[in-house]
């Protein structure tokens, strides 16, 4: 039986707070940030700075670049979904222990451009041996893993933007995932990878039961109440599964009624703030909050849901957040060296406190990305083409 009941507005409070979203940092750092955020989603690195950067009230997008590429507290790799994340250093071990022991789902590709098992193993093995010591460019990357493997590794057939990518590529998230690919710096305009343990001495990835355990506390300490299946869909992993996995934690794990429906918090894990959700924020793309935090229909009510997601898929738009839900889109656009042009769609009227906050966080905008930020309101419009 539920031991407490969480109203949408008290799980909507304590998210704001465990996620630096109402005004009291959790961190300053930025792998600080993203450690309590669960990782940056960053396949749009401008995006993942924006997201981490605004949850602290000072520094700039270089603060992210020097944690990537000077101190070396920040990965980017391969997170959950298979999606490009920035993952703290510290917790790597965690993150690919788990990740790795996350059963591998049926395949989105035709069976004719699908790798076997044998065969996924040793790209796998090849990418580990290629990177080991350099840093490398796709495409010198796509000759060590062929030379390693075979000529059918490099067989044009998976699709790509526009055109088709060859066969190996097709489990490179894997390589991430599994501790033996990170991204590089860039060398020049081109991407480079190569393995943490160049930057990381003695990494090792954690053992998977031990790391999923700990990756389950993370999530629902920053996102609880929360099912199995929010877990699931979360990760990429399928659903069946995380509820074994969240049944074989009973005893770590507390059930409570969230909003009328069973849900999953730590054990003691009871706390909410005695006040109301509350502030006005701008969540860029693919941001940690409108990522995990479910339900959909009670953070993206009505409106909100029409505008600001996908086909149910959230991140696709920067969103505005009001009070914890959110209440509009935004867009920007540069306008010279230094000038941003930052367009904020509120689906409602703002009040005099509100147009305050989000000025306030237009600015804030402007100094991590080190221009201009100037504000314009727009008028939202809802519909199939919206």
């Amino acid at each position: 039986m539920p031991s407490r009941t969480f109203t949408w507005n008290e799980v909507s409070a304590r998210r704001l707070e465990r996620s630096g979203l109402t005004g009291k940092p959790m961190a300053q750092d930025p792998a600080g940030i993203a450690a309590a955020l669960c990782g940056a989603h960053a396949q749009v690195l401008s995006a993942a700075e924006l997201s981490l950067m605004l949850r602290t009230d000072h520094g700039t997008r270089t603060a992210v670049h020097d944690a990537l590429w000077t101190e070396r507290s920040l990965v980017k790799t391969y997170g959950p979904r298979g999606t490009v994340h920035l993952l703290p250093a510290a917790e790597l071990p965690m993150w690919t222990g788990a990740l790795a022991a996350v059963p591998v789902g049926s395949s989105p590709f035709a069976p004719d451009v699908r790798l076997t098992p044998g065969q996924t193993e040793q790209v796998l093995a090849a990418i580990e041996e290629a990177l080991a010591g350099a840093e490398l460019t796709v495409d010198e990357l796509s000759e060590a893993v062929v030379a390693a493997t075979g000529p059918w590794a490099g067989d044009l057939v998976m699709p790509a933007f526009q055109g088709k990518w060859p066969r190996w590529r097709q489990v490179m998230h894997r390589a991430g995932q599994r501790g033996a690919l990170c991204f590089g710096p860039n060398r020049g305009r081109k991407v480079t990878y190569t393995s943490p343990r160049r930057a990381l001495p003695g990494f090792r990835p954690a053992d998977g039961p031990v790391a999923l355990a700990a990756l389950v506390r993370r999530y629902l300490y920053a996102y609880g109440p929360a099912t199995p299946q929010d877990f699931a869909t979360w990760c990429g992993a399928p659903s069946g599964w995380a509820a074994r996995l969240f049944a074989s934690l009973a005893g770590e794990l507390e059930q409570v009624d969230f909003a009328g429906s069973p849900a999953w918090i730590l054990a003691g894990d009871t706390e909410a703030p005695a006040a109301e959700p509350s502030g006005v924020r701008l969540l860029p793309y693919f941001d940690a909050y409108g990522i995990a935090c479910r339900p959909r229909d009670l953070l993206f009510p009505g409106r909100a849901a029409q505008r600001a997601l996908a086909g149910r898929q959230a991140g696709n738009f920067p969103v505005l957040l009001i009070d914890g839900t959110v209440a509009g889109v935004w867009h920007q656009r540069r306008s010279g060296r230094r000038m941003i042009q930052l367009t904020v769609e509120p689906l409602t009227p703002l009040t005099a406190r509100q147009r305050r906050a989000l000025d306030a966080q237009v600015q804030r905008v402007g100094e991590i990305l080190q221009g201009t930020a100037e504000l314009t309101i727009g008028t939202v419009s809802v519909g199939p083409h919206a």
